[in-house]
């Protein structure tokens, strides 16, 4: 049986606070279920666009990458755990790099991450890190993860040239000229207006990061 949806589950508590507060006669019981009615159709519209808002924030493009143990390579360690700290990630050969914006490289053989799930790196690569302010209407900073080509030359072109990392969280095409914010959400903020950048699914725990992607 599939779960009850949040806002059913509101709504039945509300109405049975409703009728354990008033005795039930036939014309109250009417104005309760018009008001439960009523009730149903706003919670069902709530519910609706905060579930439209969680899946417009992530692409529904495929990406899949595990690796552990993060503290094995120190860029992508410290991005995951330091706020406005950011690291690339990509394969090239046999190899994962992870590269930070003043230089610094880790790298990985490409055998020991095949050993887990499999790995479909984007359509570049990714961009993770730890942004420097929560985004809006939460109270915590989480690890997050970009794609590494640019979204607008992707989509106008069919290009995927892998972006540069620059230090204080930003993101730099060198063909379009765009720069994308990484501590706001992906957001284009020099250059020529545009759609932010691509993001994925991701969790970071246990010394774990696993980016997986519808």
């Amino acid at each position: 049986m599939p779960p009850t949806p949040p806002f059913l589950r509101q709504l039945l508590r509300n109405c049975a606070a409703r009728v354990a507060l008033r005795p039930l006669s036939g014309p109250s019981v009417c104005r309760v279920l018009r008001s439960c009615a009523a009730e149903a159709v706003l919670l069902f519209l709530l519910s609706a666009c905060q579930d439209g808002l969680v899946s417009n924030k992530y692409c529904r493009r495929p990406a899949r990458f595990t690796f552990n143990p993060v503290n094995s390579i120190s860029q992508l360690y410290t991005s995951c755990e330091s706020q406005g700290e950011w690291c690339t990630v990509w394969l090239q050969n046999s190899k994962f790099y992870f590269k930070k914006a003043n230089g610094s490289q880790g790298e990985a053989n490409r055998a020991a991450v095949d050993g887990y799930t499999g790995f479909y790196m984007g359509l570049s690569g990714f961009i993770v890190g730890l942004p420097d302010i929560p985004e809006l209407g939460e109270t915590t900073c989480v690890v997050t993860c970009y794609d590494l080509a640019c979204r607008n030359c992707y989509e106008a072109y069919a290009t995927t040239r892998r972006m540069t990392l620059q230090e204080g969280g930003l993101a730099h095409c060198d063909r379009c000229q765009r720069t994308y914010n990484l501590n706001n959400t992906g957001q284009v903020c020099q250059g020529e207006p545009g759609e932010p950048l691509f993001r994925y699914r991701v969790y970071y725990g246990n010394n774990t990061l696993s980016i997986s992607n519808p």
